[in-house]
């Protein structure tokens, strides 16, 4: 089984800063990291630390950043065979984190815009392959992959992130939705619900799910920072997981550490709940570190951090 990622890679910039800038204000840092990053590489990686077998499809520039880019999915083992070369500048991200870890970022697309879904061969998308995507590339690239993935018998997962129109009929061919709750809002304001008569302090999945899903039903996940997640399955049974309680160094990466261990968790047959958990104890996990993919767990740490649980 495989692990298929279609998505973003970037070269992340981060700023540790004592406090987050207001709008017009400049805050002074010590240093400026330059990560791995994007959400699709991200991803990529968490599956693969995993244990996941993984391959990745997307976009970098032919320039200096492009290395750096790709560093974390080369030293995860990540199949990089389908990854494109363009005259597009490499994407890149500035990460401010402050000091209770809290973040903010602004990403240059660049290549990432030139990331089509036609890389992935038919022959990749099968029923033994779980094809993982967000939306940092363009969207009718993904709509074009999810088409052909669902046709193929691929298990679906999708990252709704950031929150971008996608025709509903669309995100009917998805088997699970991740999103947080800004995203949550999002999509419920898009499929015609409006966001506030609903309470964030009860579960918006079901409501999601409701909304969006095909007769044969697709699994929801909202994930809500330190509150935990709530999930709906495809058979319609309630999830919520709260978190375990952790000194919190840097939250960059950890929505993308989520989603890469839950479909790692799923190409191997785990069941839906067991999956979340999983994923959920190594996203907090990443949480303890600083960076985004350089801070996710391997498998033998989520193990024991289970064996705890």
């Amino acid at each position: 089984m495989t692990v298929l990622v279609f998505g973003s890679v970037v070269a992340d910039m981060v700023f540790p800063l004592p406090h987050l800038p207001r709008p017009g204000e400049t805050v002074l840092g010590e240093a400026m990291r330059l990560l791995p990053g994007g959400k699709g590489a991200n991803q990529a990686v968490a599956a693969a630390r995993d244990g996941a077998k993984v391959a990745f499809a997307g976009a970098v520039g032919r320039d200096a950043l492009a290395e750096a880019a790709q560093a974390g999915l080369r030293a995860a083992g990540v199949d990089l065979s389908r990854m494109a070369e363009v005259e597009a500048a490499t994407g890149c991200a500035a990460v401010c984190v402050d000091a209770k870890g809290q973040n903010q970022i602004a990403v240059a697309a660049g290549a990432n815009s030139w990331a089509l879904a036609t890389q992935v061969e038919d022959a990749a998308l099968t029923a033994e392959t779980t094809l993982v995507l967000q939306m940092e590339v363009l969207a009718v690239e993904v709509v074009e992959i999810i088409r052909r993935a669902r046709k193929a018998g691929a298990l679906v997962v999708l990252n709704l992130a950031p929150a971008l129109p996608l025709p509903v009929e669309v995100l009917r061919l998805v088997d699970v939705l991740v999103v947080n709750e800004a995203e949550a809002t999002w999509l419920m304001g898009h499929l015609g619900l409006d966001p506030a008569t609903r309470d964030f302090d009860e579960p918006a999945s079901a409501d999601l799910r409701e909304a969006i899903a095909a007769p044969e039903g697709i699994a929801v996940v909202v994930t809500r920072g330190e509150r935990g997640l709530d999930a709906v399955s495809a058979e319609g049974d309630r999830i919520n997981y709260g978190t375990a309680e952790v000194k919190v160094k840097d939250t960059t990466g950890a929505g993308d550490c989520f989603v890469g261990v839950l479909a790692a968790a799923l190409d191997r047959d785990e069941a839906f709940p067991d999956a979340l958990w999983r994923a959920m104890l190594a996203a907090t996990l990443s949480c303890t570190r600083e960076g985004a993919a350089v801070s996710f767990p391997d498998a033998a740490e989520v193990d024991a951090l289970l064996a705890r649980s």
